[in-house]
Parts: structure tokens; sequence; C-alpha cells
């Protein structure tokens, strides 16, 4: 299983801005390179949902409902994948996950919690 921490959580007004990040500190570089990443995001009585996805090749996928607002790029000598969300709105609010699936294991990390109000 691979280990992912991640962070940059926080309340933000709607309209505002964050910038989550995905570490896999214990991932080997030459590795985490070959790692596609996911963020998944789950909201209160909700399932979890695609946001966004990048591959070894930094291809990117988005949630229709996010497409415009959301960027997910990756720095694999910092074993780091961030996801940088502007014009948050209330609908945003969840706890965002990141995954990566190697070798038919499903890793998951913490969560971080993302709460857009006023």
């Amino acid at each position: 299983q691979v280990q992912l921490v991640e962070s940059g959580g926080g309340l933000v007004q709607p309209g505002g801005s964050l910038t989550l990040s995905c570490r896999a500190p214990r991932a080997i570089f030459s590795v985490f390179r070959d790692y596609a990443i996911s963020w998944y995001r789950q909201a209160p009585g909700k399932q979890r949902e695609l946001v966004a996805a990048i591959d070894d090749a930094s291809t990117t996928n988005y949630a229709d409902s996010v497409k415009g607002r959301f960027s997910i790029w990756r720095n694999n000598s910092r074993k780091t994948v961030w996801l940088q969300m502007n014009s948050l709105e209330s609908e945003d609010t969840a706890i965002y996950y990141c995954n990566t699936m190697q070798n038919g294991v499903d890793s998951w990390g913490q969560g971080t919690q993302v709460t857009v109000s006023s």
C-alpha cells in the first residue's frame, strides 16, 4: 500500500481559492513518477466522487462540475500532486482524498476538509 498524505484544506469564502497537496513520502521517486493519482471528495450524506486525476504522462481529467475552476499537476521529484481550486462554491464543501491504485491495491490518504462558507 502507498502512504498518501493530504494537506491544504481549510475554511474559505465563496469565490475563494485553496491549493491541496498530496504527498507520497515513502515512495521511491522512480516509482512515484509512474503513479496515476486521483483526487476524490465526499460531502456529508453523499457518495465519494472523482474530482480530478493525473496520470504518469501528466494527462489530466476533471469532473464536469470542476472543469475550468480546478487544476491538477504534479512534481515527481517532490513526490507530490497538487489540486488548485478556484472560484470555490458551497457545493465544493467536502473531505478531499487523494488516491492511487498500484498492483491492485487501492491506497487512500486520510483526507483534508474543505469548507466553503461565508
